[in-house]
């Protein structure tokens, strides 16, 4: 298998779907370069919604757990209950909407897990929202055909400001 293949995109977006999906957007523009955009969007699509049901098995679980060592894995109650209250409808059309864009979907997915959203809807919801945003980002890599670099340099960059802004959250709690 070619790490330039469909298939290793596929296996690095599941992975992605089922952990923090940081890697969605550059690995989208970089293997549109070798495959054309409709099956990097299909593929992609399915392989990321496949990873999103798996995360959400993983999050349903962690939510149910009460052993103590696991509780420090899990959102507190309260910023479960916010996400509640913020979004408090898991519809299909609010989780698939969330996937087309590139908005942030924890709050759906917390509410989802805790709701015991259906896995195959769920799936199905992501999946159908992924293909015209992946559609679209692998035309964009498709023409612009971005060096590697770049695209590792703005994942570097999106995860430094994310630890900055958990580093200021955690400041201005503490004080």
């Amino acid at each position: 298998m070619s790490v330039e293949s469909l298939w290793f995109l596929c296996v690095l977006l599941f992975v992605d779907g089922a952990t923090f999906a940081f890697g969605t957007t550059p690995l989208l523009l970089q293997y549109a370069k070798h495959n054309p955009p409709w099956a990097v969007a299909l593929a992609g699509g399915a392989a990321s919604a496949l990873g999103s049901a798996v995360q959400l098995l993983l999050l349903r679980w962690l939510l149910a757990a009460k052993q103590p060592w696991m509780s420090r894995f899990t959102p507190s109650r309260g910023k479960l209950e916010a996400a509640l209250k913020a979004n408090p409808s898991a519809s299909f059309l609010a989780i698939m909407l969330a996937r087309a864009t590139p908005l942030p979907d924890a709050p759906l997915k917390l509410v989802a897990a805790a709701a015991g959203y259906p896995i195959p809807r769920y799936f199905l919801a992501i999946f159908l929202g992924a293909l015209p945003y992946y559609y679209a980002l692998a035309l964009i890599g498709e023409k612009f055909r971005f060096p590697g670099w770049v695209l590792v340099v703005a994942v570097a960059a999106i995860l430094l400001g994310v630890v900055l802004d958990h580093l200021r959250r955690r400041g201005r709690s503490a004080a």
